[in-house]
């Protein structure tokens, strides 16, 4: 059977990836596409090509459909299962289910099955009892060399970070254990909107006054908490107004206008200050059967605006819209882009599509890579060298004027380092080089800085919580959460004072020529001069004062009383702990 689409050439690159990869191994894979991209040709494609049974998952009864309609256009005929569709056939060699309803049929899915293919695999969680991977165990079960595809545009989640752990192009993302193991293609926004596969975005601040979320408080996930949200909203109805009267009147030259609301109370309210005859409102309470009258109505522009509560972020495709109003906070990258992708689909007349951020969120569009939450707001992307291997990483951190990086947050080199000789199902070995680390008091390996135990001997890390707590209880110890260091140079000694938040001092000499004394001072502090992106030995003093202004300072520094003078005896860099910092509020 011919396939009728010619697939572009990403889509083929995707296909090929595919098959190139589990021909190697079984090891589960992630193809990141832009939304829009057309994941489901994708999907189809890999189906036509499959010899034996294959399921593929997702999470709303939209994309099933779709994908379904896509895989049929083939002239083949595939079941569907979803409580949704009204629909549960599984005898089929292809399958196009929604994860809830394959989750609460778990017995009607014991045949044995080649692939799982899961669109939207964000969404899948790292935990056992999730219901994706639930149902991974149970089809693992009747088949051990069970493949497992995840396809996404957006591959990381609030709290985990990213959802693969292996990148095709040779780095790596963290050290834990991840849903899915290899990203084994990808494609960037950008290539898609400059080849003219997707609408350009117009991003454009907000003109009028913003909401400021800032204060609100968050959960692990980076999220608010809805009475906290419209709490704040309801003190501010004049900047609802005035900023759907922005919208009303920036949508004149617009054909379809979606606005994202923080909260079901904050939805009512922007509808009410909308044309009620040109606008329609859902959220997660509305009505099935009303929901999709609304979206058919919206879809053939009987209806203007669409206000939603985060109920149409995927498997929502109106190409015509062209005009994104984001009223809600998110910390989610992720989410952040599902968002502005439903505007970005190419139409006939479409020339962009504009996107007005009233919440402040400050998500960079093209450049979410580093897909970990921002340390702080003043965070950028910054590339980091490894003095190890030479791999260029991307981390967060901060530049000065000229756009070098005086400060990142990286801990160890993405980068990974092939085998020469590789054998099959081998997985690359990662840099084991650390900007950060936590020396191992045993056998001075350098582990991760919130390890437990040494990677290298094993051994139980002393914790610096342990560490302050236990200085803190005795008379003849001091505590001083360092906030900076100065150095004085005296022909071959180096004497380092560390000043306290409080105005507090305590010093020590390193004499730089007596080598076991010049060898510890580069351990503590040549390691991780200049963040650990140009560790130096140093070999004299002079040198050392030469680059003062990029040596580290530790967060805590532990001395114990001896007759005359403190001596120090710890030095705590990189902390992380529930002991506050020096100059933190």
């Amino acid at each position: 059977m011919n396939a009728p689409f010619k697939l572009r050439p990403y889509q083929q690159e995707a296909v090929d990836a595919t098959l190139a990869h589990f021909r190697k191994t079984d090891e589960s894979a992630v193809i990141v596409l832009p939304t829009g991209a057309g994941k489901s040709l994708v999907i189809a494609e890999l189906a036509r090509l499959a010899k034996r049974k294959i399921l593929v998952v997702t999470h709303v009864k939209e994309l099933v459909e779709q994908n379904h309609a896509k895989y049929q256009s083939y002239g083949l005929t595939g079941g569907v299962f979803s409580a949704g569709l009204k629909r549960k056939e599984s005898h089929h060699q292809v399958t196009f289910a929604s994860v809830q309803s394959v989750s609460a049929n778990l017995d009607q899915f014991r045949d044995e099955y080649s692939l799982v293919i899961i669109d939207e695999c964000h969404r899948v969680s790292g935990e056992e009892t999730s219901q994706y991977q639930r149902i991974i165990e149970l089809l693992r079960q009747q088949n051990d060399s069970l493949k497992v595809l995840g396809l996404t545009a957006t591959p990381y989640r609030l709290a985990m970070g990213w959802i693969y752990r292996y990148h095709y192009r040779g780095f790596v993302r963290g050290e834990d254990d991840k849903p899915f193991q290899y990203c084994i293609y990808e494609l960037p926004l950008n290539y898609m909107i400059n080849r003219g596969y997707l609408t350009r975005p117009e991003l454009v601040n907000a003109a009028v006054a913003q909401y400021d979320f800032s204060a609100l408080p968050q959960d692990r996930f980076g999220e608010y908490a809805e009475r906290d949200v419209n709490q704040l909203l309801s003190k501010h109805k004049r900047v609802t107004r005035a900023i759907i009267e922005q919208v009303v009147e920036l949508a004149a030259e617009r054909q379809g206008v979606m606005i994202f609301a923080a909260t079901v109370e904050h939805a009512r309210e922007v509808a009410g200050y909308l044309p009620e005859h040109e606008t329609a409102l859902i959220t997660g309470a509305t009505d099935l059967k009303d929901r999709d009258l609304l979206i058919q109505r919206f879809k053939q522009r009987q209806l203007k605006y669409l206000v939603n509560v985060s109920v149409l972020t995927t498997g929502f495709d109106a190409p015509h819209v062209d005009f994104i109003a984001i009223l809600r906070p998110t910390q989610s990258v992720s989410l952040y882009q599902q968002i502005v992708g439903r505007g970005l689909r190419l139409d006939e007349g479409k020339q962009d599509c504009l996107v007005i951020d009233y919440a402040g969120n400050h998500v960079n569009l093209h450049h979410p890579e580093v897909g970990e939450p921002k340390p702080n707001p003043d965070s950028e992307p910054v590339q980091v060298f490894c003095p190890g291997c030479g791999f260029a990483n991307i981390f967060w951190g901060k530049t000065d004027d000229d756009g070098r990086v005086i400060e990142h947050y990286g801990r160890r080199c993405q980068g990974l380092l092939e085998p020469v000789d590789r054998v099959q199902d081998e997985r690359p070995q990662q840099c084991d080089y650390r900007f950060r680390f936590k020396e191992c008091p045993h056998c001075g390996a350098e582990n991760d800085i919130a390890a437990r135990n040494c990677h290298q001997c094993q051994k139980a890390i002393i914790d610096p919580d342990d560490q302050l707590r236990d200085a803190l209880k005795l008379k003849d110890a001091m505590v001083i959460r360092c906030a900076g260091i100065s150095l004085v140079a005296d022909g071959s000694k180096l004497k380092i004072t560390y000043h306290g938040e409080n105005g507090e001092e305590v010093g020590e000499s390193f004499d730089f020529s007596k080598p076991g004394q010049r060898a510890v001072f580069n351990r503590l502090f040549g390691r991780r001069f200049a963040n650990s992106q140009a560790p130096q030995a140093f070999r004299s003093a002079d040198e050392v004062l030469e680059l003062e202004a990029l040596l580290p300072a530790p967060d805590f520094v532990i001395a114990r009383k001896q007759k005359h003078y403190w001596q120090v005896q710890e030095r705590v860099f990189d902390y992380q702990g529930q002991f506050r910092k020096a100059n933190e509020v």
